[in-house]
């Protein structure tokens, strides 16, 4: 019989990349408590910190970022 592939929340993923950058435990340690695979652990880790910054952006700076492409938008349509 073919097994199912487990789709894992965000909350879960957080709170397994959160343990693994503690330190307390091993990886393999964290992997067996969680029964996942220890590569899953270290990848949740690292996009942790590659992703942190996000954090700590500026709130407004995708609606920056939206405004500028409409507004690129609205000066190639009257140029056109």
């Amino acid at each position: 019989m073919k097994k199912h592939r487990r789709k894992h929340t965000a909350e879960f993923k957080a709170r397994v990349a959160l343990e693994a950058l503690r330190g307390v435990e091993t990886i393999s340690e964290i992997a067996a408590k969680y029964d996942v695979h220890p590569v899953q652990v270290g990848n949740r880790e690292k996009e942790l910190l590659d992703r942190v910054p996000e954090v700590f952006e500026r709130k407004n700076a995708a609606k920056d970022k939206d405004s500028d492409k409409e507004r690129d938008a609205l000066e190639r349509k009257v140029a056109s």
